[in-house]
């Protein structure tokens, strides 16, 4: 049997590019989540951030080395800004995995029964976008307040924490940890979010996009008394270091935290994925009956011994998911489609459209993502379509609703870059078009610029 000899040359490139896979998508995931979780800015969905970060785990798989602790399948969230004091949490704030379709909540239930033998519940609690916060109590006082940061260190915000109602200063009952951590989440209601922005509107300020973007900014307010006026609210969902004294399961402590007055979710207790998917549907009909929003279900195991049981990866507990609801779709009309011209160069079709609210938000343009994409769907000038903030953060267009008579030509790739002028490329590996200009064109030399000083990059305050 002949066998060929394995080239060293092909094994040495493999793996190079195997390893700046890797190094490429760390850093993109962890300016990601710098964007997300502290400039309250994100730039891709909830679904396009798992996938990148399930094909990390897998190319981290493959390459067969030790994780570093820093990459993002080991981390949460981002580091802290260093406006606010940096605060270490005792036990680490773990994020939660997301689903985002029945088989997804399926596949969860049907690994956590391969581990747990005994009959159990679940709880299903509404699952608020908000502001995670650790909150800690020293002999029942409340001494220091802290986002999520990284999930071990986060910003001191105690000053704003306390012009919270929802929050106790002191906590009532007897038998009080000597040292308790409650985690919760800062929101705001719908009505506080509407007052807001009119107050931003009359200032000649820009309204914010939603509610979480809203809570966030005001909890890092300089001045206590700005956060005071926004009138956020609390909800405590769980505990950290302190919390195994306080009951045996998740829907004993939520009635303990009540108790020590704090503000509580509704929740349900569920036997098996039956009863949790049809929870799912009845949450989605009645969502808008509520005074704040929420965007999905959160999914546990009550049983705190079963979860201990269960236990977690480096970023996420096994036995809890969190069940995202799709995002609201709305018609409008298409009255033009642009071609927009990124840093790299990259040409994008734009969607002009009939400015509509979605999710909250006016929204008059949209991405059609690429020349591909634009043909696939099919959008032309003049056509109704369907839109969505995909994640409840960027535009798109879904769909084109079935259209009667005559419609406007399809629009072809543009042969000439529409700012500069110079010709347009495209490699056989690659979807996009690019402008090939460089820095001659002035639009990619304006977006470079933008992000040579922006937070993420060199950080020149005032540009």
């Amino acid at each position: 049997m002949n066998l060929e000899p394995t080239n060293p040359e092909l094994n040495r490139k493999a793996d190079k590019q195997l390893r700046e896979s890797v190094q490429k998508l760390r850093t993109e995931l962890t300016d990601h989540n710098y964007r997300y979780y502290l400039l309250d800015a994100p730039s891709i969905t909830d679904t396009e951030y798992d996938q990148k970060l399930r094909e990390l785990e897998r190319l981290e798989g493959m390459l067969g080395e030790p994780v570093p602790a820093d990459s993002p399948t080991q981390t949460v969230g981002a580091p802290p800004n260093h406006v606010f004091e940096s605060r270490e949490h005792a036990s680490p704030l773990l994020s939660l995995a997301n689903a985002f379709n029945d088989d997804a909540v399926r596949d969860f239930d049907h690994r956590i029964r391969e581990i747990v033998d005994d009959p159990f519940h679940y709880i299903a609690e509404p699952k608020i976008d908000g502001l995670a916060v650790n909150l800690r109590y020293e002999s029942g006082e409340l001494t220091i307040a802290a986002t999520r940061g990284d999930g071990k260190v986060g910003e001191d915000v105690t000053d704003n924490i306390r012009t919270i109602s929802d929050i106790p200063w002191h906590l009532d009952g007897n038998d009080i940890p000597e040292l308790l951590e409650v985690r919760g989440e800062v929101f705001m209601s719908k009505n506080s979010f509407k007052s807001l922005n009119e107050v931003q509107e009359r200032a000649g300020e820009k309204p914010f996009a939603n509610p979480r973007n809203a809570a966030a900014g005001s909890l890092r307010q300089l001045d206590p008394k700005v956060t005071a006026a926004r009138k956020l609210s609390f909800f405590a969902y769980g505990s950290g270091e302190g919390g195994d004294a306080l009951a045996d399961s998740q829907s004993r402590l939520l009635t303990r935290l009540a108790s020590m007055g704090f503000g509580t979710q509704v929740f349900e207790l569920l036997p098996d994925i039956d009863a949790l998917l049809a929870n799912y549907r009845s949450w989605q009909e009645k969502r808008q009956t509520l005074a704040y929003e929420i965007d999905g279900l959160v999914y546990k195991i009550d049983s705190i011994e079963l979860q201990k049981e269960v236990g977690s990866v480096a970023r996420a507990p096994r036995w809890a998911i969190a069940y995202k609801f799709p995002a609201e779709e709305v018609e409008t009309t298409v009255e033009r489609i642009i071609w927009q011209v990124g840093r790299t160069g990259v040409i994008t079709p734009v969607a002009e459209m009939r400015p509509v609210k979605v999710a909250g938000v006016m929204v008059s343009r949209a991405t059609l993502h690429n020349i591909q994409e634009l043909q696939r769907k099919d959008v032309r000038e003049g056509d109704t379509v369907v839109i969505r903030r995909a994640g409840d953060v960027i535009p798109e267009v879904v769909r084109v609703v079935a259209v009667d008579g005559e419609r406007a030509p399809i629009i072809t790739a543009p042969g000439l870059c529409p700012v500069c002028g110079s010709h347009v490329e495209q490699s056989d590996a690659e979807v996009a078009i690019r402008c090939s200009g460089g820095l001659s064109c002035s639009a990619q030399l304006k977006e470079r610029l933008k992000h040579f000083v922006s937070r993420g990059a060199m950080d020149i305050e005032g540009m």
